[in-house]
């Protein structure tokens, strides 16, 4: 949502310069220049205009301006007195000190401001000079910002010979001609840099024809006409209006998350080279102290502004001053980073003050350090650094180039409008190009947080960099502004670097692996990361392994993705947009309470016919809203206000003013709020605000803690361990760390001490990095698949293959010879037979070895491995009790889990070094003991139905429940931006979190998209740009497929949502309309388009829990009956709960029709049966279908001629255990009963009638793909 409430365009407009006497006193008698001391002399700030009271008495306590309130602050007392200012911004004349209360942002200070708008000085001169424009920001003890836009102007003076002095008089004898300067200083919440700068031109233009006498009307006229500009909110809406002679349009942000960009982002590159510029963000990602310099003042703060918008998401976090007067230039002395800006002139006593400055010279293009030494500054990483230098070679900076072809234009506007749309491009460009290189340098952060714990492994991160960069980001790391960025990632915010991270990653790297594996660099990698001809074969096999859940093996690491070869385009990180525009209506004038307030209602009348122009867009319709909202509240308007606020839930909540709203409500008088309150919409937003207020105050100031991870100083109980192991990103899994638990404090009380666990994690680490010393000969790479990693390897041992080592990975076991190497494969294992220990006979010692029978070789392989024995036998025994698993369910993850269980056998057995510690090893055997425990096979059924398994709760410590999902067709050569690409499988677990599966290589294609916090009972795609979600909550949360975002919301119902339904109609007069229903039996229907409620009844019935359409007919299931309905609601039929059933308190659970409405299937919640009527004759005996082992019935489905049906029961070991039936619907009988999950199928889903997909619920928490027959 968007934070910050709305403002109008100008927070306050100052004049500064020398008041008349001051003139006077100072100028007589003088002929040269003059260096006199500035003054603020006028402060113009809204309301501007207030009406007292209204006809019949009553007060009017509505601001008719864009205001901020609590605005007012004093200020202290300056030595010499000066003009006093009065709230309407009028100059009292007698020298009284300043000291009441002025109407300007509170972060402004009055006592500096003329030093910044005149940093070099005022002057008195004896010739004019030109007008000059320079930009300043004000930032307060919060780190909240203003800008400000300063024009500098001449006036003559004119004194007679009788000491009269004269402002723009006519030409009299004996004059001497003297001239002055004055700034007018604008001030706004955003940076409109371009925007201010051209509303100042207009004004001076108007100045220069008029009389000094109405100079200060003017200001204030001026001043009144900004504060009536609305800012437009984020999005593809711009602002325009006319201040003649020119149109002055103001852009919008991009995104919530994005600064106002009213500035031409290419300035830097003109004057740096673009190493030069890397140099600059390397220097501000370190957080150096950073001064700028140059002899055009506009340019230090444009500069510096564009290099704060480089480095985004990224924040400056300490002092930003890019203009220091010649009297501030103490500031460079302060003892912590900062970046600043001053006159070159000043360039040698900044840099005699200091030795550590960073010193960049504008004009010059240079980058420098204030001492003799090199700047030594390390460079940004290798590959981002090549890869925006060959970005940065392409851009085309030059406007004049591409006006070669044009013709002249004679309009100054269409001129401008034109100069507008190539900067827009250009910005567009650099924007991604820096963006891109944020990304590079930072994209792999994320792979190391844990987000539960809230820590960050930064020497996990460090280890996995070139050594090359690790100066660079053990510099960047100990950062404010690298902490505020682990704190937004913590934090899950997606925006532009989210967005683009998934963008660029390669199509492997990008989809989200389906298997959780320890993370070891893949053959693929070796062959191209670390074969040099330096080094011959000598490969790092080696990484450090953090997380289960991790994905990063698969093939390509991201810092390593060459992305020169791919196209950058316009707004490649996100849905690019064409712009619209809302031009104002003209200004009235605005000092004129009733003209003020006509303008405000045809602002409004233009914003209704604008939203009734644009019914579809949403997007567009929601900035609408927004503006009418904004104006409405600031015309008195509050209700109406509120309603087109609440109409963004409907069109888009991403840019809900919360804190607009809080103030709106908070300032309702009674009779207006008891009038919201009789709106039910109005209500719950109201009541909506308050839950967020109390939220808000709930939530830490500073966004949440960041932890780098730490080993323990104390004993740890399992909690502690827990907690302690999934911070360390070795496994996530709380089973496998509860086991690994039990294994290190075997024999012993049931507490891990901190040497205990420093040596497990020690050895850890230490076994990781001597598997990067191995030698890995190219022979044995070619018989090894890209994808695999040398996860293990034993010392040298006779075999019965010679003597080598026994290297394995996740698929096989092979002998890397010594002497000549060579390769020798042991076994696949999933061919392994048997694995035992024997002993070997060796003089009179009888040596421990190890026999592997293959099923591809007669003779067993041997080993005498000695004290690794053990150690062996036990790894390889699960391995390939977790392979046998992996196939038999079609489970990659038991392969990937068992795995992990290895590696921490290992490390377990380093670490303790004592004689139990294989007997420790054992508790971690989980796969080898289930197939001792439960019987292994699968029934033949099961097996050859199932294709697949997927688990969707890879990131988290325990599983989730898969609550429904939904597949969505793709289009084949259609962009996924157009609706096209792979299809999709949408998967809702617990709480609110919703996946997004590819559904052709069924990997995770996104990260999570939460949608509140509640269960989500079901899913509807409405169409390509709309899939709608019920929730427990009672909402319906609308995602934008295309963007899988989700920004609307329906909130008509009072209840749970519990099912939606979608009614097609094909003439094209007709809209198509979906359905809703909720448990206490209200049915809305919603006009698909406008998101707007056609109609609603209620159905009686106990907990309505599912609806259908069928032949314009609803049907609709309770717990006591299903229901046919007319369109109006109206009853049609009634099926009541069979007679043997009615003391299920359940009752009916789930119903689908069949053969075009002729049968009615049903199945409940707490009997093994389905129940078939027929729809023509009801009072027809209906058919029951007994479901064997079935408890009761979840969900069914229909495909092809088929009722899969999924229910959940109990195993003869007690144990919950879900079952799917497949139902023959002209025998009625069941065709296939399917061993699908470890808990009850909670949801079906059909893929195109090719798959089908089940979900199970919490003990399983997997997705089931299985062949359509």
């Amino acid at each position: 949502m968007a934070d910050n409430g709305p403002s109008g365009l100008l927070e306050a407009c100052l004049v500064v310069g020398v008041s008349n006497e001051r003139l006077k006193e100072l100028c007589l008698g003088k002929d040269k220049e003059l260096l006199v001391e500035a003054e603020v002399l006028q402060v113009h700030a809204p309301p501007f205009v207030k009406k007292e009271s209204s006809s019949n008495g009553v007060v009017q306590d509505h601001a008719p301006a864009f205001s901020r309130g609590q605005r007012r602050r004093s200020f202290k007392k300056r030595d010499r007195p000066v003009s006093t200012i009065s709230d309407s911004g009028k100059i009292n004349e007698s020298s009284v000190v300043v000291s009441d209360d002025l109407s300007v942002p509170q972060n402004i200070d009055l006592i500096a401001l003329p030093q910044l708008c005149f940093p070099d000085g005022l002057r008195i001169t004896n010739e004019c000079r030109e007008d000059s424009y320079h930009f300043l920001v004000f930032t307060d003890v919060f780190g909240t910002q203003t800008h400000g836009v300063v024009a500098q102007y001449c006036k003559p003076i004119h004194f007679q010979q009788d000491n009269a002095m004269h402002q723009n008089a006519h030409q009299s004898t004996k004059l001497q001609r003297l001239y002055t300067t004055y700034s007018i200083c604008v001030i706004s919440k955003y940076p409109y840099y371009n925007a201010l700068r051209d509303c100042l031109s207009c004004f001076l233009l108007q100045l220069k024809t008029s009389r000094m006498t109405e100079f200060e009307e003017q200001v204030k006229e001026f001043s009144a006409k900004l504060a009536l500009v609305p800012l437009p909110p984020p999005g593809p809406l711009h602002v325009v209006f006319n201040l003649r002679p020119l149109r002055i349009e103001l852009p919008s942000r991009l995104d919530v998350d994005r600064p106002v960009l009213d500035l031409d982002l290419h300035l830097p590159f003109l004057c740096f080279k673009p190493k030069q510029i890397l140099q600059i963000i390397s220097c501000i990602l370190m957080e150096q102290r950073v001064v700028f310099l140059s002899t055009n003042w506009a340019k230090l703060t444009l500069v510096a502004e564009c290099f704060m918008i480089f480095i985004h998401p990224l924040r400056w976090q300490h002092p930003f001053v890019p203009i220091l007067s010649r009297q501030m230039l103490d500031f460079i002395m302060a003892p912590t980073a900062y970046l600043m800006g001053c006159h070159t002139y000043h360039f040698n006593e900044v840099a005699e003050e200091l030795d550590d400055l960073v010193l960049i010279d504008i004009d010059q293009g240079t980058v420098m350090c204030s001492s003799l030494g090199k700047l030594d500054i390390p460079d940004v990483p290798l590959e981002a650094r090549e890869c925006f230098i060959s970005r940065a070679r392409g851009l085309q900076l030059h406007y004049d180039l591409d006006l070669c072809h044009a013709g002249s234009r004679t309009d100054i506007n269409e001129l401008r409008a034109h100069r507008r749309q190539w900067q827009h491009s250009v910005n567009s460009v650099i924007l991604n190009v820096t963006m891109e290189l944020i990304v590079n340098i930072f994209s792999e952060v994320c792979d190391f947080l844990n987000y539960e714990h809230r820590v960050f492994n930064s020497e996990e991160f460090l280890r996995s960099r070139d050594t090359t960069d690790h100066t660079f980001y053990k510099r960047v790391l100990d950062t404010h502004i690298f902490h505020s960025f682990l704190r937004d990632r913590l934090n899950r915010k997606n925006d532009a670097f989210t967005r683009m991270q998934l963008n660029i990653r390669s199509e492997t790297r990008r989809m989200k692996t389906t298997t959780e594996s320890p993370r070891r660099p893949t053959i693929e990698e070796i062959n191209r990361k670390n074969f040099r001809p330096e080094n011959g074969l000598n490969s790092r096999l080696g990484k450090s392994m953090p997380n289960l859940a991790d994905y990063r093996l698969l093939t390509i690491p991201v810092q390593r993705v060459s992305i020169r070869t791919m196209p950058l385009q316009s707004g490649s990180w996100g849905p690019s947009r064409p712009i619209r525009i809302f031009k104002l209506p003209e200004f009235p004038p605005p000092l004129a309470y009733q003209y003020v307030q006509k303008y405000y209602y045809d602002l409004i009348s233009q914003l209704s016919r604008a939203i009734t122009a644009t019914p579809d867009d949403s997007a567009l319709l929601a900035r609408y809203y927004y503006l009418r909202g904004l104006v409405n509240s600031v015309a008195g308007r509050r209700v109406d206000a509120l309603g087109d606020f609440q109409s963004l839930y409907k069109t888009d909540m991403d840019i809900f003013p919360a804190e607009l709203l809080t103030a709106l409500v908070e300032s309702l008088p009674p009779q207006e709020r008891k009038a919201a309150e009789h709106r039910p919409e109005l209500k719950r937003l109201i009541s909506w605000v308050k839950k967020e207020n109390e939220r808000e105050l709930a939530k830490p100031m500073d966004g949440g803690t960041v932890k780098r991870f730490e080993l323990p100083r104390k004993h740890l109980h399992v909690e502690d361990f827990v907690r302690r192991v999934q911070e360390s990103g070795i496994v996530k899994d709380l089973g496998t760390i509860q086991r690994l638990f039990e294994a290190l404090t075997v024999g012993q009380q049931k507490q891990v001490d901190p040497e205990t666990f420093r040596f497990f994690y020690s050895f850890w680490k230490e076994t990781e990095a001597a598997a990067q010393d191995v030698d890995l000969p190219a022979v044995v790479l070619e018989h090894l698949e890209t994808d695999e990693c040398v996860y293990k390897l034993s010392s040298s041992v006779k075999t019965s293959h010679g003597v080598g080592k026994i290297a394995m990975t996740q698929r096989r076991l092979f002998l890397l010879t010594e002497g000549r190497p060579g390769y020798v494969e042991i076994t696949k294992f999933r061919d392994i037979e048997d694995v035992k220990i024997s002993s070997a006979p060796f003089l009179l010692l009888r040596i421990p070895s190890l026999k592997i029978k293959t099923a591809l070789r007669k003779e067993s392989f041997e080993a005498n491995l000695k004290s690794e024995c053990d150690l062996w036998h036990l790894m390889i025994k699960e391995m390939w009790a977790g392979r046998k698993m992996a196939d038999d369910h079609k489970d990659p993850q038991f392969m990937e889990q068992a795995l992990t269980n290895v590696l921490l056998m290992d490390a377990v057995v380093g670490s303790l070094q004592s004689q139990k510690a294989i007997y420790a090893a054992t508790k971690l055997a989980y796969f080898d003991k289930m197939k001792l425990e439960v019987p292994m096979m699968v029934p033949k059924t099961t097996s050859e139905t199932l294709k697949h398994k997927i688990n969707p709760s890879l990131d988290q410590t325990s599983p989730q429940a898969v609550d429904v999902l939904l597949y969505t067709p793709g289009q084949l050569g259609v962009s996924e931006l157009d609706g096209g690409g792979n299809p999709k499988l949408w998967c809702a677990l617990s709480d609110g979190k919703v996946l997004v599966f590819d559904a052709a290589s069924w990997s995770m294609q996104q990260n999570s998209v939460q949608v509140g916090t509640s269960r989500l009972n079901c899913m509807l795609a409405v169409n390509q740009q709309q899939l709608w979600i019920g929730s427990k909550d009672s909402f319906i949360y609308i995602i934008n497929p295309r963007s899988v975002s989700c920004n609307k919301q329906l909130t008509e119902h009072r209840c749970e949502v519990t099912g939606l339904t979608l009614e097609e109609r094909f003439d094209k007069f007709s809209h198509t309309v979906a359905y809703s229903c909720s448990e206490d039996g209200c049915v809305i229907v919603w006009d698909v388009s406008s998101l707007q409620v056609r109609r609603h009844f209620r159905v009686s019935c106990d907990r309505l829990q599912s609806i259908q359409i069928q032949n314009g007919m609803l049907w609709c299931c309770g717990r006591d009956c299903v229901l046919e309905l007319r369109r109006n609601g109206t009853v049609h039929r009634k099926m009541s709960l069979p007679d043997h059933l009615l003391s299920s308190p359940r009752g009916f659970s789930s119903f689908l029709l069949f053969n075009e409405s002729e049968q009615l299937w049903a199945g409940f919640a707490e009997a093994g049966e389905l129940c078939v009527w027929h729809c023509k004759e009801l009072n027809k005996p209906f058919i029951r279908i007994q479901l064997k082992d079935c408890a009761g019935v979840v969900c069914m489905i229909k495909v092809k001629n088929q009722i899969w049906v999924g229910c959940h029961g109990r195993s003869a070991a007690g144990k919950a255990r879900g079952k799917i039936y497949v139902v023959n619907t002209d025998r009625y009988t069941v065709e296939k009963e399917l061993v699908a999950h470890a808990d009850s199928v909670q949801t079906l889903c059909s893929a195109e009638d090719r798959y089908v997909l089940s979900g199970a619920a919490q003990d399983d928490g997997k997705i089931g793909i299985w062949k359509v027959e």
